[in-house]
C-alpha cells in the first residue's frame, strides 16, 4: 500500500508537474493523483473511495468558482485536509481560506522546501499558513464572515452547486440542465439556500456569495485568454 495518497488539483500542467515532483521527493512511495478541473478532482477522490490523505487545491481552475469548490470538497469529504495552493498571497484571501475550512495555504511563489514543510505539517495534523507580517491579524474582513461561513457550510453539495450557478449568473434552467435535474428542483434548492443564508432574494444571494468568488491574478487571466 502507498505511504499516503495525495491529490493535486490545478489546471496548469507545469504547476502540477512541479507540485508532483515536490510531493514525490517529500513523501517517497506516495500515491499521487492529479486533476486539471474541479469535477475530475472529485472523481479522482471517488476513484479511491475517498481514501485521500491530503488535497492540494488551486482556487482558479475550471469548475472551481473560488471558495465554493472548497466548501463542496469539505462538505463531501470533511476528514480530508485541504491545502490551498494559489498565486494570490493577499491577507484577505488567506484569512478566508482559513475561515472557510482549509488546513493550509501555500503561495505558488513559495520555495520547494517551504511547500514540503507545509504539507508535512498538515499531514501530521497541524495547520500551515504563511507568515504575512504584523498586519495579518488585522487584515480587512467582513464582520459577519465567520457567521456567513457557518451558514454556507450548512448547504448540501447539491445546494452548493446551485449556489455556484447563481454566482456565475446562470438561469435556473441552465443550472438544471448542467445538474441533470428539473427546473422545479433547482427552484426548491434556491428557496432553501435563501432560508439557510438568511436572505430574501436572488440578488442578495449573488451579492453575499460574491465574497466566495476570487478573481485570478492578471497573469493567469492573460494565460487563459491566450491559451
Amino acid at each position: 500500500m502507498p505511504a499516503c495518497t495525495i491529490l493535486i488539483a490545478d489546471d496548469h500542467p507545469l504547476m502540477r508537474a512541479a507540485l508532483r515532483q515536490t510531493v514525490a521527493q517529500a513523501f517517497p512511495g506516495a500515491l499521487i493523483l492529479e486533476a486539471g478541473a474541479f469535477d475530475p478532482a472529485m472523481e479522482a477522490i471517488e476513484s479511491v473511495s475517498g481514501a485521500v490523505d491530503l488535497i492540494l487545491l488551486d482556487l482558479h481552475m475550471p469548475g472551481m468558482n473560488g471558495f465554493i469548490g472548497l466548501f463542496l470538497m469539505r462538505g463531501q469529504y470533511p476528514a480530508i485536509p485541504v491545502v490551498i495552493v494559489s498565486a494570490l498571497e493577499d491577507p484577505a484571501t488567506v484569512h478566508r481560506a482559513l475561515g472557510y475550512g482549509a488546513s493550509g495555504f501555500v503561495p505558488k511563489s513559495a520555495p520547494v522546501e517551504r511547500i514540503a514543510e507545509a504539507l508535512r505539517t498538515v499531514l501530521d495534523g497541524g495547520d500551515w499558513f504563511p507568515e504575512l507580517g504584523d498586519g495579518f491579524e488585522d487584515a480587512p474582513e467582513e464582520q459577519d464572515e465567520p457567521d456567513f461561513a457557518a451558514r454556507v457550510a450548512t448547504l448540501t453539495p447539491q445546494q452548493l452547486r446551485v449556489l455556484a450557478g447563481i454566482t456565475a449568473g446562470k438561469l435556473n434552467k441552465q443550472i438544471a440542465f448542467e445538474m441533470a435535474v428539473s427546473e422545479a428542483t433547482v427552484k426548491a434548492h434556491v428557496t432553501v439556500i435563501l432560508r439557510k443564508l438568511g436572505l430574501y432574494s436572488r440578488t442578495q444571494v449573488i451579492i453575499a456569495a460574491g465574497r466566495l468568488v476570487v478573481e485570478p491574478p492578471r497573469e493567469e487571466q492573460a494565460g487563459r485568454a491566450t491559451g
